[in-house]
């Protein structure tokens, strides 16, 4: 018998560690570019983005993951940015897909840029939470991270939790955690809507617009399939973003977010009562730190 378990753990180890792979690697090594070729710059650990009047640009990641960390320092778009929309987002495909949202919005001073964060579970959005920044983030790079497990989803700037979104699924919640996403960044024209709902319009003779990126990090699970699905979640020591400390936000954590929420703020969609003829939705009742 001890033999017996002794083959069943070396199979175990042979087979499936394997597939639970931690990727953490540079921009070329991970995305690639997917439009506005001709617009856009992919070496080593850089990724520029370029938008004018012709077209944008964007790149996403050759792999899927399910749950792990993904970062990137970025430089947005300097001085009239009006018009312009730098993402970068988590999503899976199709009509049902999960999605995780950080969206830049410019401004016609160049500063403040508003943060868009939104949340899709099963093809649902309607999430969004709304900030200005602390900083200029278009005069020096800064660090953009998801942080995402069985748990929790947590947005964070620097360093800095803006936002929690935590897992109510056994309350009927939808949560993201069946679905392998991949990576997205872009830059592209919205001015439909971007800058004070479509008020001012991007000012083409300001183009190229320009967005930088560089020590891009997924630190996280890949996907391959449904059987990621167990392999990803499950408590063991490989899987570093299920423990105990990546559960919850500590105090200090708390206090941090708090004063983002209580001064940089604009909008929160848990307090759109008019948006949802007074149904909000149900997380909207729950606590998310």
């Amino acid at each position: 018998m001890a033999n017996f378990e002794k083959l069943i753990t070396l199979f175990f180890f042979a087979i499936v560690l394997p597939s639970i792979v931690l990727v953490d690697a540079s921009f070329s090594k991970s995305m690639h570019i997917t439009w506005g070729a001709q617009h856009a710059l992919l070496q080593g650990d850089d990724l520029q983005l370029v938008l004018d009047n012709s077209s944008g640009s964007a790149a996403q990641t050759k792999k899927p993951f399910l749950f792990g960390t993904i970062e990137s320092h970025i430089k947005f778009v300097p001085g009239d940015s009006a018009g312009t929309v730098t993402a970068y987002y988590l999503s899976s495909t199709g009509s049902q897909h999960d999605e995780i949202d950080f969206e830049f919005l410019g401004n016609i001073s160049g500063q403040p840029y508003i943060i868009h964060t939104n949340l899709f579970t099963q093809g649902n959005g309607s999430r969004e939470e709304q900030f200005y920044l602390w900083f200029d983030p278009s005069a020096d790079f800064h660090n953009y991270t998801i942080h995402w497990n069985p748990t929790e989803i947590v947005w964070y700037i620097d360093s800095i939790p803006i936002r929690v979104f935590r897992n109510y699924e056994n309350e009927g919640i939808a949560y993201p955690n069946k679905q392998g996403m991949r990576v997205y960044t872009s830059l592209w024209n919205a001015d439909d809507w971007a800058t004070r709902g479509g008020l001012i319009k991007t000012n083409w003779t300001n183009a190229p617009f320009i967005a930088k990126f560089n020590h891009f990090r997924a630190r996280a699970c890949k996907w391959h399939g449904e059987v990621s699905i167990n392999q990803c979640a499950s408590n063991i020591a490989s899987n570093w973003w299920t423990s105990p400390i990546y559960k919850q936000l500590s105090y200090a954590q708390l206090g941090q977010m708090n004063w983002v929420r209580d001064n940089y703020m604009i909008y929160n969609y848990c307090s759109d009562t008019k948006r949802f003829n007074g149904q909000l939705p149900p997380e909207c009742f729950k606590a998310q730190y």
